[in-house]
This record gives structure tokens, C-alpha cells and sequence, in this order.
């Protein structure tokens, strides 16, 4: 019996470490993960998309069964287009349980996809790539926070 297809969607601006354990931890539950960096016209990512693959591909070298692309549009068609039937989605806190409840009953409705919820790991509460981008905007060492060298800032 083989195991299914998941998504795991985000603009990945930059991966971090809270999400390369988010899919580590769920490569037991799937044939493969597919990362889906989504492309968001409504905000201007810090980091280039070809960078951000790269980022995504060397997090995960020695994982074949994971595998990056980049998307535009709704996760359910990205879904459909690689025969996914799950969403993964990290959970940091209680607002993002709110906020990602309602999609996932969304994605259910539009297209059957089921989301899979994890806890981010105790001591990966607390980053996101929105804080990390704020850190290296200001400097800051992010080194903890990351799954590689960013090499040089934007």
C-alpha cells in the first residue's frame, strides 16, 4: 500500500528551522512532501525565488522524497496538479490555529484536500520567517533560526 502525497505550502521567505522540522517530522506519514513555495503578489519577498529554492533544496538533500516547487495561486491546485491529498501546516500558537482552522476547512470544501496540523517543536515556537527577515534586515545573527548560510543579506 503506498502512502500519500502532501503539500507543504508557504513563501518560505526564508525557510527556517521550525519549518525543516515541521517536515522531517511528517516524511513518516507520506510518499513524498511536496514544498510548495507560493508565490504572493500582495507582498515583495526579501529573498529571490530561485535563492529560496535553493535554500529549500539543500534543507532537504538528503531527502529525495521531499521535493520544492514554486506555484502560483490557490495550495488546493497545486493539490490537484501533483495528486496531493494533504496540506501540512505547522502550528506555532493559538493564533495560528485560527487562522489556519479556517483555511483548512476551506480546502477541504473546494477541492476534498485534508490539512494535517503539527505543534512546532517547544524550541521553535517562537520563529517565523517574518521575524528572521526583521533580524536581518537590523544585522542581527540569525544563524540559529536558519537551516544554512543565507550568504550575503539583500
Amino acid at each position: 500500500m503506498s502512502r500519500p502525497i502532501a503539500v507543504f505550502p508557504g513563501s518560505f521567505d526564508p525557510i527556517t528551522v521550525g519549518h525543516v522540522s515541521i517536515v522531517e517530522r511528517a516524511l513518516p506519514l507520506f510518499e513524498r512532501i511536496i514544498i510548495g513555495m507560493g508565490v504572493n503578489n500582495t507582498k515583495r519577498a526579501m529573498f529571490d525565488q530561485e535563492r529560496r529554492l535553493a535554500w529549500i533544496r539543500a534543507a532537504f538533500k538528503g531527502h529525495p522524497q521531499v521535493e520544492p516547487v514554486a506555484f502560483e495561486g490557490l495550495t488546493v491546485d497545486l493539490c490537484r496538479n501533483v495528486g496531493a491529498g494533504f496540506i501540512i501546516r505547522g502550528l506555532r500558537n493559538s493564533t495560528d490555529h485560527g487562522y489556519e482552522r479556517s483555511i483548512a476547512l476551506m480546502n477541504r470544501q473546494l477541492a476534498g484536500v485534508e490539512t494535517i496540523f503539527l505543534p512546532s517543536a517547544s524550541e521553535h515556537a517562537h520563529i517565523s520567517s517574518t521575524i528572521v527577515r526583521e533580524l536581518i534586515a537590523n544585522k542581527a545573527d540569525v544563524s540559529a533560526f536558519v537551516p544554512m548560510d543565507l550568504g550575503p543579506n539583500p
